[in-house]
């Protein structure tokens, strides 16, 4: 697989009785959505630290091909604004982020709108982020004592970690910006953002990351059918590139993103581009497939075993 369809968060009150089915314990919702959509963003993570049994109950309750995207710390990005984040970094990635191991997909760091271009400031940042699980995993041993008896700083293989990076400042207007992206090997976040922030289509590493928070009204305006052959022509052409491509719907006020994500999902498979999610129902009982939760300690010994 290419591309990857989902959406951001899953845990939506006002979902209930309408994605959801009446009566879906909120237990099942997120096998619900995984049963009808190739990947998630974790956005939970960018609000607070979460916890090692999260992550890993949700590698357990998703199919093997799954794969979930995680935002990093508002905490880094919006209050230290990517300054002197080292044990704030070591805190993200132990926290339970390596607990996905092979459903961990790219990770995402948005920006403030505050925040202008600074590549100085940028380059700092992002040479500094862990290029691996592996090295993730020795970053999140120097956590502080607010992870102490629950941190997970350990990996069963060491895999290439994926950063993307949002911005909403207009001074990114400028082709230095990519460019430095390209040098740091940096995804750019292409986001429609009914016109509020840049839309910036460049693209800066072996993958494309969409965020499509509303074509019209931020947050809320669903997307019709000629909006999605847009972005499934876009899609495609990523694709054949040999690009891998990742798409999430943050239009969630109104109940649109899960129905937008299954119809590109319907127009990506018609382009060839992908197929669509052949999952069991997921129902008020239990879901029919069997789950296996990833292993929490390695079968072998490794070099980025957890350590105390």
């Amino acid at each position: 697989m290419s591309a990857w369809v989902g959406i951001s968060g899953w845990m939506y009150p006002p979902w209930r009785g309408d994605f959801y089915p009446p009566g879906l314990p909120h237990r099942l919702e997120l096998a619900y959505a995984a049963s009808r959509l190739t990947s998630i963003e974790v956005n939970g993570s960018f609000y607070s630290l979460q916890r090692p049994s999260g992550f890993y109950r949700w590698a357990a309750e998703t199919p093997p091909d799954f794969l979930f995207s995680v935002k990093g710390g508002r905490f880094i990005t919006h209050m230290k604004k990517l300054r002197d984040v080292d044990t704030p970094l070591a805190n993200f990635f132990g926290s339970g982020v390596l607990a996905l191991q092979d459903k961990l997909g790219p990770l995402l760091w948005q920006l403030p709108p505050t925040l202008g271009f600074d590549a100085d400031r940028l380059t700092e940042f992002f040479t500094g982020l862990p290029a691996s699980t592996g090295e993730a995993a020795y970053l999140a041993r120097r956590h502080d004592e607010r992870l102490a008896g629950r941190a997970w700083t350990g990996v069963l293989a060491d895999r290439p970690l994926r950063h993307a990076v949002e911005v909403r400042h207009d001074s990114y207007r400028t082709p230095a910006f990519p460019e430095l992206l390209r040098q740091l090997g940096v995804g750019l976040v292409v986001a429609d953002t009914a016109g509020r922030w840049p839309q910036l289509f460049d693209v800066t590493a072996d993958f494309v990351y969409v965020r499509l928070h509303g074509a019209q009204e931020l947050y809320a305006s669903g997307y019709d059918d000629t909006e999605l052959a847009g972005w499934a022509d876009r899609i495609a052409g990523w694709t054949s590139r040999g690009l891998d491509v990742f798409v999430y719907f943050d239009n969630d006020i109104k109940v649109r993103a899960p129905y937008d994500a299954q119809a590109l999902q319907h127009q990506l498979a018609a382009r060839g581009v992908m197929e669509l999610p052949r999952r069991p129902e997921v129902t008020a009982g239990r879901p029919a497939r069997a789950r296996t939760a990833p292993a929490r300690t390695p079968t072998r010994p490794n070099p980025w075993a957890a350590r105390g």
